[in-house]
């Protein structure tokens, strides 16, 4: 892995510039400028803000405080905090507990029920999709596609409405077709029936899963197929060894999106259980959690404790990914 970053270009110095042309020094000046609007707004919306919340994460700061209120330094409190033991009088929400249920174990729960979902079926319905057989692709492609374009909560709302225990199209259906009023599903409102519920509301839009992937496959060459059919390989044997490993850089895009998208699950229980964890809290995802710890409850301190360690843990699993990735996934410009 650090080969690869060996083998970048090296940044310009400080010195390579002074030696620019005053033709080179006026792009340079007119790049600039282009680039500021960007630069300014990372500045103003994302790294300043990021530095803030490491700060406030050694205070003891509410927002009921008011920003001219002198702040009070505690170190690692936050910190010590969020790792002690549950019956020591730590956060309960965060780890094992009795009474309630950990945010970060719900998640990593949903996630290991959802990922697989969020990456194997786009990849189906992309080599359904790209078949030669298939006729109307592009419609097909398109009313899969259009579902992603609805904005996300007028989704959520309208398969709360689907998915709705008494009067829900689902729920209907089933009862039409001989199922007792009794033994129909709860859905979002049943502990187990509501990570279903939630996967099925994400199902709704992998369509721009689905179109990475076929842009992916389309991007095998076909002489490849056509070695292996010369080679008496089968249409599994043709897709393990030949679409897998060309694709797999597609892949594995979609893989850290997802993993980095299901850490962060915040949307769908606050508008579908109204950020409640109901049932009995199953749906308080971690992310939901510090967004009440904000919001709610007015801890911007143990608020921004919580938003470092999930960028730690995101930042881990990711340094992770991309450390296995030399061994699965195949780059065809790569030099090994």
């Amino acid at each position: 892995m650090l080969e690869q970053f060996n083998n970048l270009p090296k940044l310009p110095t400080l010195a390579a510039f002074r030696k620019l042309t005053k033709l080179g020094r006026r792009e340079m000046s007119f790049g600039m400028l282009f680039l500021s609007p960007w630069i300014i707004g990372f500045l103003a919306f994302t790294l300043l803000p990021m530095l803030a919340t490491l700060f406030f994460s050694f205070l003891d700061l509410s927002i009921t405080d008011g920003i001219w209120a002198a702040p009070k330094f505690v170190g690692l409190d936050n910190y010590i905090h969020l790792f002690k033991d549950p019956q020591a009088g730590a956060d309960p929400r965060m780890w094992f507990s009795s009474q309630t249920p950990s945010s970060m174990l719900i998640t990593i729960k949903f996630a290991l029920f959802a990922l697989p979902v969020g990456i194997f079926l786009p990849l189906g319905l992309a080599l359904l999709m790209n078949n030669p057989n298939l006729k109307g692709k592009m419609l097909f492609r398109s009313l899969f596609y259009m579902p992603y374009i609805v904005p996300f909560v007028a989704s959520v709302f309208l398969w709360g409405g689907m998915l709705n225990p008494e009067s829900g199209w689902i729920n209907r259906a089933l009862m039409y077709f001989g199922m007792a009023k009794e033994n129909v599903p709860l859905w979002a409102n049943d502990v187990n029936w509501v990570y279903p519920s939630y996967v099925i509301m994400g199902i709704w839009g992998i369509g721009n899963a689905m179109l990475i992937m076929i842009s992916g496959l389309q991007g095998v060459p076909t002489e490849l197929y056509d070695a292996a059919k010369m080679d008496g390989a089968t249409s599994w044997q043709a897709f393990w060894n030949v679409t897998f490993p060309m694709i797999s850089p597609v892949i594995f895009y979609n893989l850290v999106l997802s993993i980095v998208g299901l850490f962060q699950y915040f949307l769908v229980p606050l508008v579908v259980n109204q950020g409640t964890g109901r049932p009995g809290g199953a749906t308080m995802f971690y992310n939901l959690y510090l967004y009440k710890t904000f919001f709610t409850y007015q801890d911007m301190a143990y608020g921004s404790t919580l938003a470092w360690f999930l960028f730690l843990v995101i930042l881990i699993v990711t340094m992770v990914l991309f450390s296995t990735a030399k061994y699965w996934v195949y780059y065809a410009g790569e030099s090994r």
